[in-house]
C-alpha cells in the first residue's frame, strides 16, 4: 500500500514497530490494522537516495487494503515463494505460543538443536525422494525441509534475507572473479 507519514507517525512506527500514518484528510495519525485487526509489523524501513520517500517492509496480519485484498495493488502474497516471507511471520508469532497449542512452539522451545536435529531428519527424507516419480510425495518433503529450516533460522535470530544476502555476496563475487 501506499501512505503518508508525517514526523510524528515516523516516530510512533518506530516505537511501536506497527506501520502508522497520518491521515490528511482527518487530521490524524491512524495504526494501519487498529480497526481491522490486519497490522503490518515492521521488518525493514528503507529511505530512497534523496531521503525524502521510505519504503517500509512489513509482515501484514492479513489484508492490506481495505477491499479485502491483499494488497493495494492487486498482488497475491499468498502463493509462491512470496509465502515464505509470511510463513517467517507465523513461525515468529508462534513463539510466544504455548507447546501445547503449536508444533512450532515446541521447536522453538527446544532451541537450535531441536530444530536442527528436524532439519537433518527432513534433508534425508527429501533426498530419499529425490528420485520417486511421485511429484507430489518429493514437493511434500521439500516442503518440510523449508519449513524446518525456517524454524531452525527463527531458533538463531535469523531469516531468510540473512540467507538471501549471503548468495547474493556469492553471486558478486563470482560475476568479479571472471
Amino acid at each position: 500500500m501506499l501512505g503518508f507519514m508525517n514526523e510524528e507517525a515516523w516516530e510512533k512506527t518506530c516505537e511501536s514497530g506497527l506501520v502508522t500514518f497520518y491521515s490528511r484528510s482527518r487530521q490524524k495519525l491512524w495504526t494501519k490494522g487498529e480497526t481491522s485487526g490486519n497490522f503490518l509489523r515492521v521488518k525493514e524501513i528503507l529511505t530512497d537516495c534523496d531521503n525524502d520517500t521510505l519504503l517500509i517492509k512489513a509482515l501484514p496480519d492479513g489484508p492490506v487494503c481495505h477491499t479485502g485484498a491483499d494488497t493495494c495493488f492487486n498482488e497475491n502474497n499468498e502463493a509462491g515463494i512470496g509465502f515464505l516471507k509470511k510463513l517467517e511471520g507465523v513461525i515468529e508469532s508462534r513463539r510466544d505460543a504455548g507447546e501445547k497449542e503449536s508444533y512450532t512452539a515446541r521447536l522453538l522451545a527446544g532451541g537450535p538443536r531441536k530444530a536442527a536435529k528436524k532439519v537433518g531428519e527432513e534433508a534425508v527424507e527429501l533426498a530419499m525422494e529425490a528420485e520417486n516419480p511421485d511429484l507430489a510425495r518429493f514437493l511434500d518433503e521439500a516442503a518440510d525441509l523449508i519449513y524446518h529450516l525456517q524454524v531452525l533460522l527463527a531458533a538463531r535470530n535469523l531469516s531468510l534475507d540473512d540467507i538471501g544476502r549471503v548468495l547474493a555476496q556469492r553471486h558478486r563475487e563470482a560475476l568479479q572473479a571472471k
